[in-house]
């Protein structure tokens, strides 16, 4: 069955939520801040992403926010004795790796499986 003109716009319309979405998380690694507002657009937009190849992109950044910040509070709470510092590292490195390659698979116009942590 051929996509008709409103599923492509939608479709369309999620990429480009999706994308916005990446680069807040990526400007999170030098504001911070900015995953914030991003997790709050990919609550709000997940219905309306649903049922399009690019819902996969919204799990996978849900997940990368919630595990990153699960990992930089484990990171905090473990610097006092000194495991915290590389372990941070770890988690800084893990959520580049997954905003570049969910961003790569975003522009290729393929899913991502959420369901993986690499």
């Amino acid at each position: 069955m051929e996509p008709t003109v409103a599923d492509e716009k939608r479709t369309a319309d999620a990429k480009r939520l999706a994308t916005i979405c990446y680069a807040l998380y990526a400007a999170s690694c030098l504001v911070g801040i900015t995953a914030i507002a991003a997790i709050i657009v990919n609550y709000l937009k997940r219905d309306d992403v649903a049922g399009t190849w690019v819902a996969s992109h919204f799990e996978w950044q849900i997940k990368t926010f919630w595990y990153g910040l699960a990992g930089a509070i484990v990171s905090w709470l473990l610097m006092f004795v000194l495991i915290g510092f590389p372990l941070l590292l770890a988690v800084g490195v893990w959520t580049i790796y997954r905003v570049v390659k969910g961003w790569l698979a975003l522009a290729d116009d393929k899913p991502v499986d959420a369901s993986k942590l690499f």
